[in-house]
């Protein structure tokens, strides 16, 4: 049965390779690791306000990635690809968030990513987590300014009702978003790694959460 899981999955991806996700592969493909600096760089600036902005601003490169905007689409449908292209096959956040009737997100994606045998220029693997869904349409983050998104991360009617310590500790320690740095074989992951993203989020809280302007 898990054989032949695999063998559907790997069916469907091969299906939808001619669409853009071969570019997506090869622009992840000999890329060195995206960097991101520890909060301990930012300690010089004496303004707490001013420090916690620009904290913010190096958590950005993450929140910012496609590896996570593509999952907090404007819409009712993700993204896929450091392209950022509509999903193939095309599929819909549902009532639940986690797909429609016949096309459901498990359909596709499991509980880990699935290395995908014979397809080696196209497709590498198939992303999975235990959780996985698209964000609540609430949490949209598509097309919108660090600032804009930083405004809205904070506000607990479009966050999913957390506090700010909820906050940190969902970006430090949640396993969807640890996805982003382990997304699976021909995929870019976001840089650094999540304990100094974790630290970020941590030290801006702490600094009074001041946002970007823009």
């Amino acid at each position: 049965m898990r054989a032949s899981r695999l063998t559907i999955i790997a069916g469907i991806a091969a299906g939808f390779a001619a669409i853009g996700l071969a570019t997506d592969i090869s622009m992840a493909q000999d890329k060195p690791a995206a960097t991101l600096k520890p909060a301990s760089e930012f300690d010089s600036i004496a303004d707490k306000s001013a420090r916690a902005v620009a904290l913010f601003e190096e958590a950005g490169k993450v929140i910012q990635h496609p590896r996570c905007v593509n999952c907090h689409p404007a819409g009712d449908h993700p993204l896929q690809g450091m392209s950022m292209h509509p999903h193939q096959p095309p599929v819909s956040r549902g009532d639940s968030d986690i797909g429609m009737p016949g096309m459901m997100c498990g359909t596709c994606h499991g509980p880990a990513n699935v290395d995908v045998v014979g397809q080696a220029d196209t497709i590498k693997s198939i992303p999975g987590n235990p959780a996985w869904h698209v964000a609540p349409i609430e949490m949209a983050w598509q097309g919108k300014t660090l600032g804009q998104i930083c405004e809205q991360i904070k506000d607990p009617e479009r966050n999913g009702g957390k506090t700010m310590d909820e906050l940190v500790e969902h970006m430090a320690h949640d396993d969807l978003v640890g996805w982003g740095w382990t997304p699976g074989a021909g995929r870019e992951p976001v840089p650094g790694t999540q304990e100094v993203f974790g630290e970020l989020i941590r030290r801006w809280a702490a600094d009074g959460a001041s946002c970007p302007k823009s």
